[in-house]
């Protein structure tokens, strides 16, 4: 079978041969149809990675049929369809212990949307942990995957406004497309002062740094500026390679959270974001810019994802067409 795998030195994934694993006695082994690529994590703390990545780091976004079961696990049989917190390759090996790696697949939920289901529940617990109330002005900075799942889950909160700032044109289109309330291009104007202006010069209630990397730098910086007195800035964006900056002048007043997964409610955020997935409020296929073939062209997809950000939003890979 083959498989994504990272070794020693920048950018070097390579597509290997391995024998189909075993599952344990409490493990099944799910033959992946799709997974998805969630750029932030796997670029920022893989692809530019220096040092080798362990396999089962390689992704945990996936959806496909279980082929096998261990000899203790129950409630699932060879043949339900699943998604799966599990690596980029054609068979994975999961642990089946309930919450633990995989989870049952309505018919209605097509493979493609189901690798969006665990980022998914994680917006949903970023929407509860934000502090972001009916009637806010919300502004997201970054309108990559997680800022565009971000700003369709957050809607349900009911705010004021969702204002999107990117400077890259398909993730501009695509945010617009899918509920933002104003797209601002920080390449035609100067995001701070766009803001300052759609909000009456109020500021925003709750601000989203959804940028990560090096850029997300200076966009946590922008954040202290674009925030009102009383709001929140909350930290998603990783991976910024150095420490971000705070000025005691402009934050005070003003909340700093780091995002929180809350652990504890992640069996009802799942439930939340599938409920959302099948209700068509998060619409994973108007996010897809590329649909790459996993046993050939993986490598590829990463190439892709870091070199030409210009053309792509979301891509995912396909391990079995049957």
């Amino acid at each position: 079978m083959k498989r994504l795998m990272k070794r020693e030195g920048q950018f070097n994934f390579v597509l290997e041969d391995v024998p189909i694993p075993s599952p344990g006695p409490k493990q099944v082994l799910v033959r992946n149809k799709v997974t998805l690529i969630s750029r932030g994590s796997e670029i920022g703390g893989r692809y530019t990675n220096e040092g080798v990545v362990a396999h089962s780091s390689m992704g945990y976004s996936a959806a496909g049929v279980i082929e096998a079961v261990g000899s203790e696990v129950t409630g699932v049989a060879p043949g339900d369809r699943v998604m799966a917190s599990a690596p980029h390759a054609e068979y994975v090996v999961v642990d089946a212990e309930p919450g633990a790696g995989v989870r049952h697949l309505p018919d209605e939920v097509t493979f493609e949307d189901a690798t969006f289901w665990p980022l998914t529940t994680s917006a949903v617990m970023w929407s509860w942990s934000s502090g972001i109330r009916p009637g806010d002005a919300l502004v997201i900075l970054g309108g990559g995957l997680i800022g565009n799942l971000c700003m369709q889950v957050m809607r349900m909160t009911g705010p004021q406004r969702i204002i999107v700032v990117e400077g890259i044109p398909v993730r501009c289109e695509i945010a617009r497309k899918l509920g933002a309330d104003e797209v601002v291009n920080f390449n035609e104007e100067d995001p701070i002062e766009a803001i300052n202006r759609l909000t009456d010069g109020a500021g925003a209630d709750v601000v989203i740094e959804a940028v990560g990397g090096p850029a997300g730098v200076l966009a946590f910086s922008q954040a202290q500026d674009m925030t009102r007195a009383g709001g929140t800035i909350f930290l998603i964006g990783l991976y910024h390679k150095e420490p971000l900056r705070l000025d005691v002048h402009k934050v005070m007043n003003k909340k700093i959270l780091g995002a929180a997964h809350l652990p504890y409610r992640r069996v009802e955020a799942a439930k939340v974001a599938l409920g959302l997935l099948l209700g068509g409020q998060v619409r994973p296929q108007e996010m897809i810019t590329h649909r790459l073939d996993g046993k050939t062209e993986a490598v590829e997809a990463f190439r892709l994802l870091y070199e030409r950000l210009d053309q792509t939003m979301c891509v995912t890979l396909r391990w079995d067409e049957d």
